[in-house]
């Protein structure tokens, strides 16, 4: 059985973070360290992926997002523009998918799965869609997720930015929590201006559990979804 260390790393800003996921990449690419999840709470922050239009989709102005402490930060990753701040949990997954599990399209969907069981914890029917990366529920049957095709109101709960090289992951998920939706209006979240961003708050989940809880029970569903074992969850990277 494959077997995992996960990380909580805690309220960290985004840069050392990335730094830290690039370094464990190469190392596991080496195979000089396990399979490797890091799960963290960021400071906000605005990221963009390698097809990112920051023209069009950052539409705060540079000297604003400076002022409030909201740094801009380019990435490897997939995808186009999106935000990450306090109250979201980010999960970042340094796997190696080989040798049973090399493919990106199956990859995104258990990403998917994860967040899916995350919202389910809490009453929350989520599932993916076809044309839109994330994982998404539909604000008019937010308890049951009714599939692509036949949700009338869908919103975004959960975003999904991925880079593989090797066959090694990297960058992940954010799923909004208690996050300030309002951050969002800073940018065109990943390019999608057609449907809005959600929260567990925003959909009337009562008493939503502190980030490190969501971090705790996300362990549980990467067990799940990935058919692994995690290893003591512990505060510090291999």
């Amino acid at each position: 059985m494959r077997t995992f260390l996960p990380v909580w790393l805690g309220r960290r800003d985004y840069a050392s973070v990335h730094a830290l996921q690039r370094s464990l990449q190469e190392r596991r690419i080496a195979n000089e360290i396990p399979d490797t999840l890091l799960l963290v709470e960021h400071d906000r922050v605005v990221t963009l992926g390698r097809n990112a239009n920051a023209q069009s989709n950052v539409v705060a102005p540079p000297a604003w997002l400076a002022s409030h402490g909201i740094s801009v930060v380019e990435t490897e990753r997939g995808g186009d523009v999106t935000y990450h701040g306090p109250g979201q949990l980010v999960a970042y997954p340094i796997f190696s998918l080989e040798p049973d599990r090399c493919d990106v399209r199956r990859y995104v969907r258990d990403l998917v799965r994860v967040m899916a069981l995350l919202c389910a914890d809490h009453g929350i029917g989520a599932g993916g869609r076809d044309q839109f990366i994330g994982t998404w529920v539909d604000l008019d049957a937010p308890h049951a997720w009714p599939g692509d095709e036949r949700a009338t109101r869908p919103a975004k709960v959960g975003a999904i930015g991925v880079k593989i090289s090797r066959w090694v992951t990297l960058h992940g998920f954010a799923l909004n929590a208690t996050t300030d939706l309002r951050d969002f209006d800073l940018i065109v979240p990943c390019g999608i201006k057609e449907y809005p961003v959600t929260s567990l708050q925003q959909l009337g989940v009562r008493d939503v559990p502190a980030v490190d809880a969501l971090a705790r029970r996300a362990v549980a569903h990467f067990e799940t979804v990935f058919e692994a074992k995690a290893l003591d969850l512990t505060t510090s990277p291999p």
